[in-house]
C-alpha cells in the first residue's frame, strides 16, 4: 500500500503561491533583460543552452533541450547565426550534423545577462523565504 502524504495546509499553499509568483517575476525579469540586450527571450535561452549543455549541441539536441520542434530551433539558430552570435560547424564524426558554438560577442552578452540573472535570483530567493 502506498504511503499517504500529509494533507496540504494553508502555509503549504502560501509557499507554493509565493514560489509560483517568484517564477513569474523571474521570467518577466529575464524577458526584459533579454530585450534590453537586443535579443528575444528565445535567443537568450538558446545561447544559455548552447553554453550550458554538456557538449556543443547539434540543432536537434538544442531543440530537445529547449522543448521545441527541430524546425523551430533551426530557424532560431539561423537568426542567431545572422546576428553573429552562433557559429555552425560540421560534426567531425557525422558530416550531416551541424554543431553549435557561441561567438565571442555572444559570450560577452551571455555573461552580462547571466550576472544580472544571478543577482535577480538571489534577490528573489531572499524575498521567497523558507520553502
Amino acid at each position: 500500500m502506498a504511503r499517504l502524504s500529509r494533507p496540504f495546509l494553508l502555509h503549504d499553499y502560501r509557499r507554493l503561491a509565493r514560489f509560483r509568483r517568484a517564477l513569474r517575476l523571474f521570467l518577466e525579469f529575464s524577458d526584459l533583460a533579454a530585450r534590453k540586450a537586443g535579443m528575444t527571450a528565445a535567443q537568450h535561452q538558446a545561447l544559455l543552452a548552447i553554453k550550458g549543455m554538456p557538449e556543443a549541441p547539434s540543432v536537434g539536441a538544442l531543440a530537445a533541450w529547449l522543448g521545441t520542434r527541430p524546425h523551430s530551433a533551426a530557424g532560431l539558430v539561423e537568426r542567431l547565426v545572422r546576428a553573429k552570435l552562433v557559429k555552425k560547424t560540421q560534426d567531425r564524426h557525422d558530416q550531416r550534423r551541424m554543431m553549435l558554438t557561441l561567438t565571442p560577442a555572444a559570450e560577452r552578452q551571455l555573461q552580462a545577462l547571466s550576472r544580472a540573472h544571478r543577482k535577480e535570483l538571489r534577490r528573489l530567493v531572499r524575498a521567497l523565504g523558507p520553502v
